[in-house]
Parts: C-alpha cells; structure tokens; sequence
C-alpha cells in the first residue's frame, strides 16, 4: 500500500491505461511531469515491464526526468526497494521491472533496446517527428498492452504535436481547453494549468500572471497553456479561402497577372512549384495551385508537370541551379532563373509584405502549413533576424521567384512624394 496526496485534476489519470498515446499539454507548474513519473512508478511495482524514457538530448535527462524519479522514491520510501543506478542512467525494480533512459541525439542506442512497452516522451514537442514515428517502432511486447505517454508545454501551430494530435477529425485544442480531458480513438488528451497544481505556492502563479504585461506569446504558453504562434508573424495577412472562391477571383485577372514559381529541392529540401495571380489595382495576391514533393529525380518531376509544357507558361525558377532549369528547357518547357542580386532575399520578403491581403485556395496544403503562421528567427538578444524564419519555407521562395519583376507599391516611397 502507498499513501500519497495527488493533485484531483491528475487522480484518474493516474490508474488509466486505456489508451495506446496519452497526449498531456499544459502551462508552467501544472504538474504534469510529477503525475507521469509517479504513473510509471506505480505501474512497474505492479507489473513486470521495461519502460523507455526520452528526451532530444540526453544530457538533459539527468537534471529533469532522472531526479524526478529520484525525488518520488524517496518521497514514498522506496529507495530501499528500488534503485537507481547513475550510469548509465536506469531505475531497477524488486519485481525485474526497469526505467531506461535515451536521448534522441543518439538514436543509434534505441536499436538495441528490445521488449519496451511503454514509452514517456518528454518535452516531446522538442523531438522531430522522424524521431517520435522511431519510437512508435521500439514500442512493442509479445504480450503487454502498449503505451506512449507523450508531455510538452504548447508550442507552435506549426510544431509536429499540434498538427499530429490536432489536425485529425473529432478534436480541436480549443475543445480541450474546455473540457480539461478527451479521449479521441487510441488516444487520451490532458490539459493542465498551475491552477491544477494545489502544491504551488501563490507567489508563482502570481510571477505568472505578470508575464501578460511583458511577453504575451509566453502568457499564452506558460500560463494559459495553449498552442498558439510563437514569435512575430511574417504574413499577417495570409489568409485561408475554398478553392471555388479563389479561383471565382484568379478568372478574372488578366494572364500577364498569373505567374509560376519553383524552388528546387531534393533530399530534405522539396521542389515547390506555386501558380499565384496578382490583383493589380488591390495589391492582392492570390495563391491558387502548388506541387510540392522530395526525392524527385528531374525526369520524373517533368513527367508529373507536364501541364506546364503543354500549355508554353512561362516559369520562374531558382537561378542557382542552371544545371536544373537547362535540363527542363531541353525537355521544352519555357523556364528562366529569376533574379538574385545581393540582398534580394530580404527585398523579396519585403515585396510579399507589401500585399494588402495573401489569399490561399484550401486545396494548397503545404503553402498553408509553411505559411499561415510563419515566423521571424530572433537572435541571442530577442531581435528579429529579418531574413530568417521558424522553418525553411520553400512555398515562400517559390512565390518570391514568381514575383521576379514585378513590384507592389511601397507605401513608404508613396508617402514621401507628398
């Protein structure tokens, strides 16, 4: 028998193992690592089993997850029972059950572990997503039920967690906000805020509370608990349309207005090939069609875009890669590198930005995904690096190339004839 004083939002979620994926958010202070180590603990005194406990780096284990576990056992008196041993990193228990810890940065190590069937991720929001979908694969057992406990303060909409936890039929994080817990097919939902954590002293919340006046995006994450855009939006005007009533708008925009961009890519990078129109007298762009995939040699990237040789429209493409566009003109496509003077990479931002409203058909995908939230790499001091983003968007440069010489008005030179 254990005595030990939980906090109430944590208690069912203790002693549930109903779910293959267990998915918990939430804000600075909520308790929600505590909950899990003490969950696992209590589950491996029951039940003979090897459980892997993750983070991207491993040397960050030591000082988070490592301890925590150190402290419970203590804090329970099991440290006569059940050991920890420091390196390497593991917790051994009476009945042959053991807590193994990897980091990420290491990914060779995981293909020796065999037989875990259960999973903690922690900060999981820091792992790629390559990296979670390895660890599904390390989740197996002849005969134990399968879990993966998954934890991380919100991020991003952009993160991997929102779009793979989220962006599924049935489940909204403004939902979970709401009801605290849901359990949506194979997996559980928790939210968590300080306020669920009835340890806390007052003083903390407080020191929360007065994030709000200086770093909202922080607010947000560490207070509120809530995905959201981190940093300062490069396109606050994008905005999202069917596709009938982008395309109801495009039909009516001259040809000369109409223009393709593309970005080469192969291994990490894609070849993104964007159609956009441009609203001339509104300073609308409209983005209505895009082509996007990696590890595409060149012939077969031809093949599948063979619309564009059939119907002779121009393209505009990367100019670093002349090797690429002579191959397509050989194939009798009608392509040309776009410009690329020095510092033409901050003014190509700068050209998009100057476009009144940005207005994506539903139907691109990856244009939405790289650029709805979309935003400024910060240095070391917390400034703008102007010419950087959150993620490498090559839907953005493919846009920039179908620009090539053509100019929205700035309205600062607008301004200063008068």
């Amino acid at each position: 028998m254990i005595n030990k004083e939980v906090n109430p939002h944590f208690e069912d979620f203790l002693f549930d193992w109903q779910s293959k994926f267990q998915f918990l958010v939430g804000g600075y202070g909520s308790s929600k690592s505590y909950h899990i180590a003490l969950k696992l603990i209590l589950k491996l005194l029951q039940e003979k089993r090897t459980a892997l406990v993750v983070r991207e780096v491993y040397e960050t284990i030591r000082e988070s997850c490592f301890s925590l576990f150190e402290e419970i056992i203590e804090d329970l008196e099991l440290d006569g029972r059940i050991k920890l041993v420091t390196s390497p990193m593991q917790i051994r228990f009476p009945n042959g059950s053991k807590i193994i810890f990897k980091g990420m940065d290491k990914p060779k190590k995981l293909k020796s572990i065999n037989n875990i069937s259960i999973v903690w991720c922690e900060e999981c929001s820091e792992l790629k997503y390559e990296g979670f979908k390895e660890l599904i694969g390390r989740l197996r057992h002849p005969f134990l039920s399968l879990h993966m406990i998954l934890s991380t303060n919100p991020v991003g909409k952009s993160n991997w967690t929102y779009k793979h936890f989220f962006k599924v039929p049935g489940i909204n994080d403004e939902d979970l906000y709401k009801q605290r817990t849901m359990r949506i097919g194979n997996t559980f939902y928790h939210h968590s805020l300080a306020d669920d954590n009835l340890f806390l002293p007052y003083s903390y919340i407080e020191q929360l509370d007065e994030i709000k006046a200086y770093d909202p995006d922080l607010y947000r994450i560490a207070r509120q608990g809530r995905f959201g855009v981190n940093g300062i939006i490069v396109l606050p005007q994008f905005e999202v349309q069917p596709h009938e009533n982008v395309m109801q708008a495009v039909h009516g925009i001259p040809g000369n207005y109409k223009r393709s961009g593309f970005d080469f890519g192969f291994e990490t990078s894609f070849n993104a090939l964007i159609r956009v129109a441009i609203d001339h007298e509104k300073k609308w762009l409209y983005i209505y069609w895009e082509y996007y995939k990696n590890r595409m040699t060149d012939d077969k990237t031809a093949l599948e875009i063979a619309e564009f040789k059939e119907s002779r429209e121009l393209i505009r493409a990367d100019s670093a890669e002349p090797k690429t566009i002579q191959y397509f003109r050989q194939q009798g496509f009608r392509i040309q590198g776009a410009r690329k003077p020095p510092g033409s990479r901050v003014q190509n931002i700068k050209k998009v930005k100057r476009f009144k409203k940005i207005i994506c058909s539903d139907v691109c995908k990856h244009v939405i995904d790289e650029l709805k939230e979309l935003t400024y790499k910060v240095d070391k001091d917390g400034n703008i690096i102007e010419d950087e983003f959150s993620i490498d968007p090559h839907t953005f440069s493919a846009i920039w190339y179908a620009l090539d010489g053509y100019e929205v008005s700035d309205l600062k030179k607008v301004m200063s004839v008068y």
